[in-house]
């Protein structure tokens, strides 16, 4: 059974008869090895072919698919059609075959720019390295019909018969072997060993630049996917590591659908890269605002710049759940609720207060995603799931509850449908973590483990999982015992001296405290040793972080959720304090050894049962 990627029922637009059968039949007809992509944008030029079929021995094909009848049909050419409307009027088209045509040779030209996708000697070297081609399918016109039409030579003219398939050759009945014999015939040359899987990877990246990961995490599409800020023939340069999502997380992201929708992802799974990925899309057609919230108030200033980025900031509004709460209490002048709390902990019963009197409006938005659910209080989740317009009932919760840090507890303890979230059926785990070295994930795993307990769950409950490797490799883990907090802090700058002078881009690395107070006294170190550096400290800084900006990024281990560094000093291990800390410090302790990608250095100068852990996985 072939792989559609978008399969055709996942599609926003309107789906003709023959389209749905068409994509029906490839899945039934066609190898498990076999890709498929239904109505996707290709490339640079983003043209819309109806079906990119691609295999690893047979190569690639752009297929167009007509409903025409024959009764419908007043003329063709080699690069025109004439059909009549159901009105007597008529209307002029592209020769379906010289669209793919054209479809086809501009992705080869495209794709032929990639030295590794080209042969690289002989009398074709610089040429495409793998076989590529075209056809049109009539799924409305018979095989006798069409000969009824034109002649042979007619038919070599304007529909060669070898680039065509006919109502009759993609019935459910057909033989498989015949089916894809037609799909064969298609190829205008065959040659090339079979694609290798990252020749397949290769040939993703031109084709869907959507879909790409570049090495920092804050470039997760280029530009050009979003029409607003779309340079037209502008080519990216082709790095020399190519990212991507894999096909489950490119599945996810392109046929998430209407709905409501949950995703359970462990860290560096890609959770905040689908979500990214859905607020452009649903950009391009949405008439409300879309809401996305986040817990952590650098989480929200990093998505912020992406989506200022893309040019779609007036249609995707991204807050940190309480500054939401307090412009929907400015907005609508609704009064902040008395009591002997915080001003901080009285803004949500404040805003749910204000929409049960119909002070604050629901439905508010066309969609609205939660980045961080497993930090919502039940009451935070109730309130926001009113705000989705019931006509679009678009939601998308992201969640991790290993991530969980505010809370004692180990496992959701209440329901979605508690909540007004209704996702039966929707609800997608992703296990691999494509953000740390193996060896990172490994010893954060192994540290962790009396908490990460994998458990199954219904679709009204999120089970705790354990990650799995994506395989990439790297240094293992250091870890440096101190006799204080101020010598922990000197090998720290020391590190980061040496790291910066073997080449290190400075944004690329991140000092991580359990403190406020040790993030100043390292503010203070770095100042004097002359390293440009960011402090993120007060909310002030965390709501202004720029994660281009050129300096060694300071944070807390809380403040660090949903960030990732090619290289991460975690220092003040041993000052955590269970009694004081909110939540599990097994957790917090974990996320902060996750947003380490590749290199990952631990310090601590007091013994702790958390610190001896460490100090033994280490050894």
């Amino acid at each position: 059974m072939a792989r559609l990627i978008t399969p055709v029922e996942s599609t926003w637009k309107n789906v003709t008869p023959g389209e749905r059968r068409f994509g029906q039949r490839l899945k039934t007809h066609l190898e498990d090895d076999y890709l498929c992509w239904f109505d996707v944008p290709l490339g640079p030029t983003r043209q819309h072919p109806d079906f990119v079929i691609l295999h690893p021995s047979r190569g690639l094909l752009i297929l167009e698919i007509k409903d025409w009848k024959l009764s419908t049909l007043r003329g063709l050419d080699k690069h025109r059609a004439e059909i009549e409307l159901g009105n007597g009027a008529r209307k002029t088209v592209a020769n379906p075959v010289e669209q793919a045509r054209q479809y086809m040779f501009t992705v080869v030209d495209h794709l032929a720019r990639d030295p590794h996708l080209c042969q690289p000697d002989g009398r074709f070297r610089g040429k495409l390295g793998f076989p590529y081609g075209y056809g049109v399918v009539l799924t409305e016109i018979t095989r006798t019909q069409l000969n009824q039409l034109l002649t042979e030579d007619e038919q070599e003219q304007v529909l060669p018969s070898r680039l065509v398939i006919c109502k009759d050759e993609m019935t459910e009945s057909v033989d498989p072997l015949a089916f894809q014999e037609k799909l064969w015939g298609m190829f205008h040359h065959r040659f090339g060993s079979p694609l290798t899987l990252p020749e397949i990877e290769r040939i993703r990246w031109h084709l869907f630049p959507e879909i790409r990961i570049d090495p920092v995490q804050q470039d997760l599409f280029s530009p050009e996917i979003t029409a607003k800020v779309a340079q037209p023939g502008a080519e990216a340069a082709i790095p020399h590591l190519l990212r991507i999502m894999d096909l489950q997380q490119e599945q996810l992201a392109r046929c998430l659908g209407q709905g409501h929708r949950v995703i359970h992802g462990v860290a560096g799974s890609g959770k905040t890269l689908i979500l990214g990925y859905r607020c452009v899309h649903l950009a391009l057609t949405a008439q409300k605002p879309i809401l996305v919230l986040c817990f952590n108030i650098t989480l929200a200033a990093w998505l912020r710049s992406f989506i200022a980025a893309r040019g779609i900031s007036e249609k995707v509004h991204v807050y940190h759940f309480h500054d939401w709460c307090k412009v929907q209490l400015e907005t609508y002048h609704a009064p902040l609720l008395a009591g002997p709390g915080r001003h901080f902990d009285r803004l949500a019963p404040s805003v749910i207060a204000a929409v049960e009197k119909g002070t604050i409006p629901r439905a508010q938005y066309d969609a609205v995603m939660i980045d961080e659910g497993h930090d919502f209080q039940p009451e935070w989740l109730r309130l926001v799931t009113q705000m989705v317009d019931p006509v679009s009932d678009s939601l998308l919760l992201l969640y991790d509850d290993a991530q969980s840090i505010y809370k004692k507890s180990s496992a959701l303890d209440f329901t979605l449908s508690s909540v007004g979230v209704k996702a039966p059926g929707r609800t997608t785990i992703l296990r691999l973590n494509y953000r740390n070295t193996r060896e990172i994930l490994e010893f954060a795993s192994a540290f962790a483990r009396s908490f990460i307990d994998a458990q199954g769950a219904d679709d009204d409950h999120i089970p705790l999982i354990e990650p799995e490797s994506a395989g990439v490799t790297g240094p293992r883990p250091v870890f440096r015992r101190k006799q204080s907090i101020e010598e922990e802090i000197e090998f720290a700058v020391q590190c980061l001296s040496k790291w910066s002078r073997a080449g290190e881009l400075l944004q690329d690395m991140a000092v991580i405290c359990v403190s406020k107070d040790h993030c100043r006294l390292v503010h203070e170190r770095l100042k004097k040793a002359g390293l440009p550096h960011l402090l993120l400290s007060s909310s002030k800084q965390k709501s202004s972080y720029d994660s281009g900006a050129a300096g060694i990024t300071i944070l807390t281990a809380h403040s660090s959720k949903g960030l990732e560094f090619r290289a991460v000093i975690f220092l003040g291990l041993g000052h955590i304090d269970a009694r004081s800390h909110t939540g599990d410090p097994t957790k917090l302790l974990y996320v902060g050894m996750t947003r380490a990608r590749e290199k990952l250095v631990l310090t601590g100068s007091v013994s702790t049962p958390w610190v001896e852990r460490i100090a033994a996985l280490a050894a």
